[in-house]
């Protein structure tokens, strides 16, 4: 999942209406949308919002379910009192949100984005930088890749942004007391995909 700081955590972002009942898809920022339906803690309000509970729309799930085909990793949700296109339209580009305290418990091989964020990665021993964002791959159409890692973009030393695959084969600890992320890299691989974003962000001449 994306986290605000400190007080919201991002469990969805509202795509567009899927069906004729109200439904929206979703990218979904929760590897548990089954969990989503029937909580009474649940938020809707613009992406980036940061503000009091008070500002934010009370929002409640009625049911999830996952398409396939081309929106297969993403999910549909059909929330209480929206129930047509237009009125799905109204909560097109909003965030699901809940607040931090409020999120519920992971088994002991989950973790939730928003504790990922703010982490600083090491290379077995060797500093790599603070981890800024967590990014899910996804295809040309927008469509999650289920299969592929998700990508750690991380703020190195020198300022310059790296992509660091999450795969649980490269990973050696997470210690979120101390905020510190242990992984053992491939050679050269902080160093190739460094290169890689320097070669994109090159003015034109």
């Amino acid at each position: 999942m994306q986290s605000h700081p400190s007080t919201w955590v991002t469990l969805a972002h509202l795509l567009r209406p899927q069906g004729r009942k109200g439904e929206l898809l979703v990218e979904l920022f929760s590897d548990f949308p089954e969990r989503l339906a029937g909580r009474e803690d649940l938020f809707l309000a613009p992406p980036g919002f940061q503000g009091e509970q008070a500002d934010a729309r009370p929002i409640r799930i009625l049911s999830s379910w996952l398409p396939h085909g081309k929106n297969k990793g993403r999910a549909v949700l059909q929330f209480d009192g929206i129930e047509s296109i237009s009125s799905a339209e109204t909560i097109a580009g909003l965030d699901l949100i809940v607040r931090e305290d409020n999120r519920l418990p992971l088994d002991e091989e989950s973790i939730y984005v928003s504790d990922l964020t703010g982490c600083y990665l090491f290379d077995d021993t060797i500093p790599v930088g603070e981890v800024t964002e967590v990014q899910f791959p996804a295809s040309a159409n927008g469509t999650r890749l289920e299969d592929a890692a998700p990508l750690l973009v991380v703020k190195g030393e020198d300022q310059q942004e790296i992509l660091i695959p999450f795969a649980k084969a490269l990973l050696k600890q997470i210690d979120l007391a101390a905020r510190k992320i242990t992984m053992s890299l491939p050679v050269g691989l902080v160093e190739v995909n460094k290169k890689s974003l320097e070669t994109v962000s090159e003015p034109e001449r």
